[in-house]
């Protein structure tokens, strides 16, 4: 059973609060002030044995203008379109208010399924709110409290036969095939028609690839997202800190499988002052925590500020494929001049993630959108490169020979050997003698080594250097002593 269910009300009923305990965690952002949500966040909820997508939604004010509360509204309203139904949420401590009225019509006229619902209505003070939802005329409503968990059985039976509904729907509208699908082949990277040449090194992605958007604020990542998706899913406009959560969604974008995220903006620690913005910003940093490939997306106007710098040794430290993006390209006046001192400002400020593609877009007009799309999977290759162990060290004795190791002390430190640990980034472990003696600029001209040898532009590489005494970890142990019973074996003696 699957269908949609999007959670409306006025700023501050709740939404959020009951958003996450649907979904089982603390997805959505979550504060005392009222609009905290911005955007349409999307999870995958449980209940019993429902199982739905769950839409948490901005709060609804009586604003129609262009305003960014008039946007939200709009963004809103179109969900509550889209959606097989929507749960009504009201404060019960607070009661029925002239825009709940004006929600209420709205929702009679343009949703599917209403489910009216008091939140907050746990103990005596948010009886006489409850009492007053009667009056709205969109059924019985519903006793919750999201914070405590009371009333979710409740929801669940008035769930239940909406989604027999909704499942006998599906099943009655699913249409007849003979064609066997290979289970084995979970996407496909052509369509019907002439087959498109697909170049060697672009791998088959049969899970969504996690794309996390960052940069700083008003720099049009919502804006890029939307140009991707084709639609206008999230919230943009002129103003900056317009995203507050990170919103993911999945997408297939030119036959790859992807999950793109929105990130908020961020700003220097030191300009963050607000407890709301720390959220934003705490949520947007784990969103890269959890992504494969990380685009940084600079204001072609600004490019390479010192926060742009920071975000983007960010994604290098966490070990993501790192793809920079310059927005806003469609407004650049001397454009060749103008990449010419990007790549150099790159190249100099940027020495660790040498070689990552940067990609000239505009968001707002979508172009370079395919030489993004082919950055991006691309840098995601490199990331899960894993080379020959043969191959490896066959290297490090050519790189040894064409520069030998230092020689602390009189004695010069030796490498033995070569092996790569992991991918995701590649990371390699070198045994050799003294490895804590080995300056850090030895590693560099190794790191750079594999970079040009292995063809690895830009990923981060992890080198670990073992010295020979961590083969055994028992080696400085003292032996251990025979125990009594041995040496009294035989008593008489």
């Amino acid at each position: 059973m699957s269908f949609t269910l999007a959670l409306v009300g006025r700023p501050n009923v709740g939404k959020s609060t009951l958003f996450n305990r649907l979904v089982g965690k603390r997805l959505a952002l979550v504060d005392d002030q009222p609009g905290v949500t911005r955007d349409l966040r999307e999870g995958e909820a449980k209940l019993g044995d429902l199982r739905f997508t769950v839409l948490d939604t901005a709060g609804l004010e009586n604003v129609t203008d262009d305003s960014l509360q008039g946007r939200m509204r709009r963004l809103t309203e179109r969900a509550v379109e889209m959606v097989d139904v929507c749960l009504f949420i009201i404060d019960a401590r607070v009661g029925i208010t002239p825009a709940d009225e004006i929600f209420a019509d709205i929702l009679r006229r343009r949703a599917k399924h209403v489910i009216l619902a008091a939140n907050k209505a746990e103990g005596n003070a948010g009886e006489g709110g409850f009492l007053e939802a009667y009056s709205l005329g969109i059924g019985e409503p519903i006793r919750l409290s999201a914070e405590h968990g009371e009333g979710i059985d409740e929801l669940y039976h008035m769930l239940r036969p909406l989604a027999a509904t909704f499942d006998q729907r599906e099943q009655s509208t699913a249409p007849e095939t003979d064609i066997s699908v290979d289970q084995d082949s979970e996407f496909d990277n052509t369509e019907l028609g002439e087959a498109e040449e697909i170049p060697a090194w672009v791998p088959t992605i049969k899970r969504p690839l996690q794309i996390a958007v960052i940069g700083r604020p008003n720099a049009g990542k919502s804006t890029l997202i939307n140009q991707i998706i084709g639609e206008e899913r999230l919230l943009t406009g002129p103003e900056a800190g317009i995203t507050r959560d990170s919103i993911s969604l999945p997408f297939n974008w030119n036959g790859t499988p992807v999950r793109l995220f929105d990130t908020a903006g961020m700003r220097r620690k030191a300009r963050i002052t607000e407890k709301l913005e720390k959220l934003s910003v705490a949520d947007g940093l784990r969103a890269v925590k959890f992504a494969e490939v990380v685009v940084v997306l600079l204001d072609a106007a600004i490019p390479f500020e010192t926060q742009d710098l920071r975000i983007a040794d960010l994604a290098e430290r966490e070990g993501r494929a790192v793809v920079v993006a310059v927005n806003k390209w469609d407004i650049e006046d001397d454009k060749q001049d103008k990449l010419k001192e990007l790549l150099q400002t790159f190249e100099r400020n940027l020495p660790q993630l040498r070689g990552a593609p940067l990609i000239t877009i505009s968001a707002k007009t979508g172009r370079g959108m395919e030489r993004l799309h082919e950055a991006i999977i691309r840098a995601h290759t490199i990331w899960n490169r894993r080379v020959a162990t043969s191959r490896l060290n066959n290297w490090l004795l050519a790189m040894t020979e064409a520069h030998p190791p230092p020689a602390p002390g009189g004695r010069r430190i030796k490498l033995r050997y070569i092996t790569q640990a992991k991918t995701r980034p590649p990371g390699f472990v070198v045994k050799c003698s003294n490895p804590e003696d080995l300056p850090k600029s030895y590693e560099r001209y190794l790191v750079n080594g594999l970079r040009e040898a292995f063809d690895m532009p830009g990923t981060p590489i992890r080198l670990y250097l073992r010295g020979g005494s961590d083969e055994n970890p028992y080696k400085n142990r003292k032996k251990a002593q025979p125990s009594k019973l041995k040496k009294h074996k035989n008593p008489e003696r």
